[in-house]
């Protein structure tokens, strides 16, 4: 499955079912084919996510690095980090819009 998650002030935003999933376990919502996340959740959504991300960076990690990649590995491994940037900007920008996001609508 696909998300797509829109807001009217952010470019729409498609993820993979794994990702998404793991994103929404990680603001406290559930898996679902639809969905919303209003503005009032949206500080505590940032928040969620951008304490998963210092959590899964190892201490010390450089920021251009991709936390959690063994060293010399094959680089198929992509850090939370990279993986939720997009979601927590969208979410910064449908705040500041006072706008929801949805998904499956």
């Amino acid at each position: 499955m696909i998300y797509k998650f829109r807001s009217k002030a952010a470019a729409d935003l498609i993820m993979t079912a794994p990702v998404a999933d793991r994103m929404l376990a990680l603001i406290g919502k559930g898996p679902s084919a639809k969905g919303i996340i209003e503005v009032a959740e949206l500080p505590g959504a940032i928040e969620a996510l951008e304490r998963a991300v210092k959590a899964e960076a190892p201490q010390g990690a450089n920021e251009d690095d991709d936390a959690g990649a063994a060293p010399g590995a094959s680089g198929d491994h992509v850090s939370l980090r990279r993986r939720m940037w997009p979601m927590v900007e969208m979410m910064k920008r449908a705040q500041a819009g006072n706008e929801p996001i949805v998904w499956g609508v």
